[in-house]
């Protein structure tokens, strides 16, 4: 299997795991930032960093808008929309020791949507996975 993907899903790890805490911060105590304002600038700062790869990179933009999968994009724009209000708000009222274990279950989610709808393999070593994981936000965001 070629596993070229790893570095870029160990950098993604790397970088998500600074998201929740330094947005609990920004998002609470004095001169807290509203949740909601946090979700504009810092994906407005995303948004100029993916502009900018692709402007590096020479990737077409316009061409991929007629694209009939345009529809799974912009249907998983909503739920990033979604997801990201939520999670913001939710870093705001709560510690991020209980938030992002929850929120991280959106992994397990994926993975079993990824074995019921897109054909990839379901072993028993994914089921444990599953278990452990549903085992762990548990203890972790108990009180």
């Amino acid at each position: 299997m070629d596993a070229t993907y790893l570095p870029y899903a160990l950098l993604a790890m790397g970088a998500y795991a600074l998201v929740a805490p330094l947005m609990r911060v920004a998002t609470t105590g004095p001169d807290a930032i509203p949740s909601d304002v946090a979700v504009v600038v810092s994906n407005t700062l995303l948004i100029c960093i993916a502009v900018g790869v692709l402007a590096y990179s020479g990737q077409g933009f316009v061409t991929h808008l007629g694209s009939p999968k345009i529809l799974h994009v912009l249907a998983a724009g909503v739920f990033l929309g979604i997801g990201i209000l939520a999670l913001y708000r939710s870093l705001a009222l709560g510690p991020v020791s209980v938030v992002t274990p929850i929120f991280s279950m959106f992994l397990v989610f994926s993975s079993v949507i990824g074995f019921l709808f897109l054909g990839e393999s379901f072993t028993a070593r994914k089921a444990l996975g599953i278990v452990l994981a549903a085992a762990s936000v548990y203890l972790v965001s108990g009180a």
